[in-house]
């Protein structure tokens, strides 16, 4: 329960381009059977006309892409400043489902249960074979998708978001367009003292796809992953964390178009503005290597 005694009231957010009606409609119709208090639900269309939604879904109809971390700000802000009119939101992919009609509660028993937990990473599985990518587990060491645990970050489609941690810390960082914002708002949400757990049984059904590697993917992760040393890292850290995912990314051996789009992206994140620098906290950077993911890597 909430200070007044009532149900932790929660919100949806859900990003899409327009071109996956059907799977949209299946998804909103996962959300309107939880249990529970009925969620508010905004569905924004980044750049792309919405198709027609279900009564008393909210709409808003951008008119350019804005990137995924935009779009989902747009959707934030929806509910208010920084969601205020709801105390967690749930951010949902638009080709997802929730297959259980518990996870809403599971979410609001969770949040209620710790007060300083912050942001709940959900389990993605596929809807035919229940299997979970290791890619999906948001921790070094993936191999037990079924095993809860604390983490250090979370997955940006398949998650809920305490609003007072958006109030607090602010939301995605816009610039971003795709690739590591959501570890951008979990390392500020964590240096403020907020947890983040990934959950085994919150489960969102999505199918199986192999990551996108074309030259702009390429780049976008290159100088994002320089964009969020620079602004989150201490500053003796940042040439080690920098330094260690150019090896990486050199040991594995990746196509010469590949290498020259990570590199071009490498660069990028060196030469321009990163957006505000605000390091964390020495504690924060042990809490993160408790944690098990200590952030050189």
């Amino acid at each position: 329960m909430t200070e007044a005694g009532k149900a932790m009231r929660l919100g949806a957010v859900v990003l899409t381009m327009g071109n996956r009606p059907e799977e949209l409609r299946a998804l909103l119709e996962s959300v309107a059977k939880q249990d529970g208090e009925p969620i508010e639900v905004v569905v924004v269309g980044n750049g792309a006309p919405l198709p027609e939604l279900p009564d008393g879904v909210r709409k808003v109809e951008l008119p350019e892409n804005l990137g995924i971390p935009g779009g989902r700000n747009v959707g934030i802000e929806a509910f208010g400043p920084s969601g205020a009119e709801v105390d967690a939101l749930l951010f949902l992919d638009d080709d997802g489902l929730l297959p259980s009609s518990d996870t809403a509660e599971l979410v609001r028993e969770a949040f209620e249960a710790d007060p300083k937990l912050g942001i709940i990473s959900f389990r993605i599985a596929d809807p035919d074979t229940g299997v979970t990518q290791r890619r999906h587990v948001p921790r070094l060491r993936a191999s037990d998708p079924m095993r809860s645990s604390k983490v250090t970050t979370f997955l940006g489609g398949a998650n809920a978001v305490r609003t007072k941690v958006l109030a607090e810390v602010g939301g995605l960082p816009d610039e971003f367009f795709y690739a590591h914002e959501e570890t951008d708002l979990a390392w500020r949400a964590l240096d403020a003292g907020w947890g983040i757990e990934y959950r085994a049984d919150m489960v969102l059904h999505h199918p199986t796809t192999a990551p996108s590697r074309h030259a702009v993917y390429h780049r976008m992760v290159a100088r994002n992953r320089v964009w969020l040393a620079r602004r989150n890292l201490p500053a003796l850290l940042v040439p080690v964390y920098l330094g260690v995912w150019l090896l990486l990314t050199l040991a594995r051996r990746p196509s010469m178009p590949a290498l020259r789009a990570w590199l071009g992206g490498f660069k990028e994140g060196w030469t321009t503005p990163a957006g505000a620098r605000r390091p964390m906290r020495w504690r924060t950077v042990w809490r993160l290597t408790r944690l098990g993911r200590p952030p050189v890597i």
